[in-house]
């Protein structure tokens, strides 16, 4: 009886002596998203209905994390007030963007400073990405993003209530600082 409280006081003290090893199939996949690891900025613009169009700063940090299996996006966007110098903060949220192996998909799980979240497949592209949900609403909402020849990110958002007819209600250009 002692010996097998011994073993399992030994096997316990080594476990997290252990390194956990990469998930080499994970890594390899997050080559695809390497582009993005960066310090970005810019501005574009948000449709908040007709004739309510709203020109945004916006920054995105983007940070490999856990050994590079997972990706750390912060976006921010402030709102240019028209005729003042100060910005109204109106897009604040944080994502992880990683590959599951369980699904052999890419995910993205995004969360906003009000309080909204989404988990939902992320879509790899040749320098791009493009992920979406559905919005009570607003419908079906998309985003799609891609390298220009310039190397900016630019980003667009996209909303339709029947899945046909797409309406675009942000744009986002912004090039890389570091």
């Amino acid at each position: 009886m002692k010996k097998l409280i011994v073993a399992v006081l030994l096997s316990l003290i080594s476990t997290p002596l252990r390194a956990q090893a990469p998930n080499a199939t994970a890594l390899e996949q997050m080559k695809k998203l390497d582009f993005l690891v960066g310090q970005w900025k810019g501005e574009g613009w948000v449709q908040y209905g007709p004739g309510q169009r709203v020109t945004v700063a916006a920054t995105e940090s983007v940070q490999r994390r856990l050994g590079g299996e997972v990706l750390l996006v912060e976006g921010i966007g402030r709102n240019k007030i028209e005729n003042e110098k100060s910005e109204l903060t109106g897009h604040d949220a944080i994502a992880l963007m990683f590959f599951d192996t369980r699904t052999g998909t890419f995910r993205f799980q995004a969360h906003r400073a009000r309080g909204t979240s989404v988990d939902t497949e992320l879509k790899v592209t040749p320098g791009g990405f493009e992920w979406g949900f559905q919005d009570e609403r607003a419908g079906t909402l998309r985003f799609t993003m891609k390298l220009t020849e310039k190397g900016e990110w630019l980003e667009i958002g996209e909303m339709s209530r029947d899945g046909k007819t797409w309406q675009k209600f942000v744009e986002t250009r912004l090039e890389r600082v570091k």
